[in-house]
């Protein structure tokens, strides 16, 4: 659906009437593009005194070839050179220099008083990031801090990144990382997420990096000889999932109800991929979901995405559009993974990935099923990422305002606050959340288990 208001914005008298109304004004947002770099500009690096985590930045840095600057850092430049990476001077009185990305190390921030770091970095260089950029913040879990005080500061960061993603505009991302003690091996997958343009809608959003195994990947391809299971995939932000997994490698079987059998044929036709037509309520969907799957090795990752709202006021809801929202956006994604969890379903180092909702996180007027439901998704990440084994990891995005056949049914004000109520200024696109998806789903994301990570261009709506 065409976002009339955003076409007027790029016209001389919407520039002008913008402008002199203070009304917001959307950019086009870079987007992925296959065989292209991960990063298409420079990036300046930095780090506070101590930090700990910046030959792992630079190691990434180094591996993506970026064009990476740093400013008079004898203590960065040495680190970056263990790791290969040649970091370019940068003259902090230089207003000409432009950056795609700017990385700051944080996690030498140990004290509130150190808080000034980020001050004393991003001050003088707020203005020189490029349309469309990256802003990331890397710190210590505050949960692993050695002190309190360590804690407290690693924790502030949060609310630093969140006012610079709604400061900088211009289509600008900010986010955050919180690496866990021994995780720096870990790092890669989300780094390289935020760097590129697969994160354009990603922004004021927290990814925790959890040690774990690390394992041999082809950043390329990185679900190369991967079956993926994606539920709900006959259109929207189904069919946008299905499409970008199968361009990283996968084997996707694109299942639905059996009425949507011409849509799924469709989309399975177009991506190499094969049908499961089933009611993901049955009692034996786990089951048939196992069956199939073994047909083509296994079942790798699995993506829960189907859902349906039925939005009524409590007062005016009727008890069976109730059950049914519950029954089909979380009881039926419980169900599947208990049987696949406890009959060998998924293979080892598998991906399970859930669609919540920034409803489930911030509720929504005359949603209280459909919120219900996405914030029990939420419930179903963070209470079974502790109890998986063998390398198998759960985490969930939550979308925002998202450009499909749903939201354009919406009235014209309410959508038109939807698309506009976000630091982006615009709705998003169901690539947006497939790309995220393909995050969690990659097999060098193995240090990434219980997250919920909103694709909202930072919405105004919730945390």
């Amino acid at each position: 659906m065409t976002d009339q208001y955003q076409a007027f914005s790029k016209s001389p008298i919407g520039k002008f009437v913008i402008k002199n109304l203070g009304l917001p004004s959307p950019i086009e947002l870079d987007r992925f593009e296959s065989a292209t770099p991960v990063i298409k500009g420079a990036v300046l690096l930095g780090a506070a005194p101590n930090s700990i985590l910046s030959g792992a930045i630079a190691q990434v840095l180094s591996n993506v070839h970026a064009n990476s600057y740093a400013g008079n850092n004898a203590e960065l430049q040495q680190v970056a050179a263990q790791s290969g990476l040649n970091l370019s001077a940068f003259n902090e009185g230089d207003k000409e220099s432009k950056f795609k990305a700017v990385v700051f190390d944080a996690s030498g921030i140990e004290s509130s008083e150190q808080l000034n770091e980020l001050y004393k970095f991003f001050n003088p260089i707020a203005r020189q990031i490029q349309v469309s950029g990256r802003v990331i913040v890397i710190g210590l879990t505050p949960e692993s801090a050695k002190t309190v005080k360590q804690a407290i500061a690693q924790r502030a960061l949060e609310g630093f990144v969140k006012s610079v993603g709604k400061e900088f505009k211009k289509g600008i991302a900010a986010d955050l990382v919180y690496v866990d003690a021994g995780a720096e091996q870990n790092l890669e997958s989300t780094l390289r997420f935020l760097l590129s343009p697969r994160s354009a809608y990603v922004s004021g959003q927290v990814i925790r990096v959890s040690q774990a195994k690390v394992l041999e990947v082809d950043w390329t391809k990185p679900l190369a000889g991967k079956t993926a299971l994606v539920t709900g995939a006959s259109r929207g932000i189904g069919e946008a999932i299905a499409h970008v997994l199968a361009r990283d490698g996968a084997h996707v079987i694109c299942l639905d109800v059996p009425p949507q059998q011409a849509d799924l044929d469709r989309v399975a036709s177009s991506i190499g991929g094969s049908t499961l037509a089933l009611d993901i309520t049955a009692p034996d969907a786990g089951a048939e979901i196992k069956a199939v799957a073994a047909n083509h090795g296994g079942l790798d990752i699995i993506v829960h995405n189907a859902g349906i709202t039925r939005d009524k006021t409590l007062a005016n809801m009727k008890p069976e559009m109730w059950d049914l929202v519950i029954n089909i956006n979380l009881s039926a994604a419980e169900r599947i993974n208990d049987y696949l969890l406890n009959n060998q379903g998924i293979n080892e180092n598998g991906r399970i990935v859930c669609v919540s909702s920034i409803s489930g996180i911030a509720g929504n007027l005359g949603q209280t099923n459909y919120a219900a439901s996405k914030a029990g998704v939420i419930g179903l990440v963070k209470f079974t990422a502790p109890i998986l084994e063998q390398g198998i990891t759960i985490n969930a995005v939550a979308p925002g305002f998202i450009e499909t056949q749903m939201t354009a049914a919406i009235p014209f004000a309410i959508r038109e606050a939807g698309r506009r109520m976000n630091s982006m200024s615009q709705g998003g696109l169901p690539v947006d959340v497939a790309e995220t998806i393909a995050l969690f789903a990659s097999t060098g994301s193995s240090g990434l288990n219980g997250n919920v990570v909103r694709v909202c261009g930072q919405s105004l709506l919730g945390a």
